[in-house]
């Protein structure tokens, strides 16, 4: 059973998404602090979804199907993980105020999860915006090695699918790095975004009534894989 969500005070959805058409996010300090302050950084984070890149060893653990992936199925849960303290994370940047608004605009429809399971238990996931032709990302968990990671290669394969053409992960971190994330000037981070808002794009979410989707996906995959060997080779 999902936890309880609690409602925002002044992040409305309108605000936050005119927020990411104007390209700045709301933040704040720590879990605790009630305050929000806005983001605008001089050096944006995106990775170049034809430039994505999927190790060998993640390659084989995906194959292997250890993690059930599912999409949009313990929002509540996956936002809330990702606002927790962990290992090598004493606190977050998730407070309640952007939990209660991410948390209407996933009921409205413009912020998914992606979701790693493992014995019928939520082992890691991600969850973010999705605008026009752009997706962006938030933040992600792992409760189990790897999930996390199975979870930014599904969403890029959804992503593919759908035709997005801007992944923004706001910064850059070592993580993201090995999928071959970039630091990109604010002004050319304008332009992408201008281009993918202009755009409409479908963000494949469980995929009911959708013929194939299974096989869609995993022919996806296997293009990322193959993207990820001819950059290495």
């Amino acid at each position: 059973m999902s936890r309880p969500i609690p409602k925002p005070k002044y992040l409305t959805p309108e605000l936050v998404l005119r927020a990411y058409t104007a390209g700045i996010f709301p933040m704040s300090e720590s879990r605790d602090d009630s305050n929000i302050f806005w983001v605008d950084p001089k050096l944006r984070g995106i990775i170049p979804l034809n430039a994505f890149h999927v190790s060998r060893r993640l390659q084989k653990t995906i194959r292997q199907n250890i993690f059930e992936v599912r999409c949009n199925t313990a929002f509540n849960d996956v936002i809330l993980e990702c606002a927790a303290s962990s290992k090598g994370r004493n606190d977050t940047w998730i407070n309640d105020e952007i939990i209660g608004a991410y948390s209407e605009l996933h009921e409205l429809g413009f912020v998914h999860s992606i979701e790693c399971w493992q014995d019928d238990k939520l082992a890691g996931g991600l969850y973010g915006i999705a605008l026009g032709g752009g997706f962006f990302g938030e933040s992600m968990f792992s409760r189990v090695r790897d999930a996390s990671k199975v979870a930014l290669v599904n969403l890029v394969a959804r992503l593919k699918l759908g035709g997005f053409v801007l992944l923004d992960t706001q910064f850059v971190t070592d993580h993201l790095k090995q999928f071959g994330a970039i630091e990109i000037p604010a002004r050319d981070y304008m332009t992408l975004l201008a281009e993918a808002l202009d755009m409409q794009a479908t963000f494949y979410g469980e995929p009911d009534g959708v013929e194939g989707f299974d096989g869609k996906i995993g022919e996806t995959l296997e293009a990322l894989f193959r993207q990820s060997k001819t950059q290495t080779s």
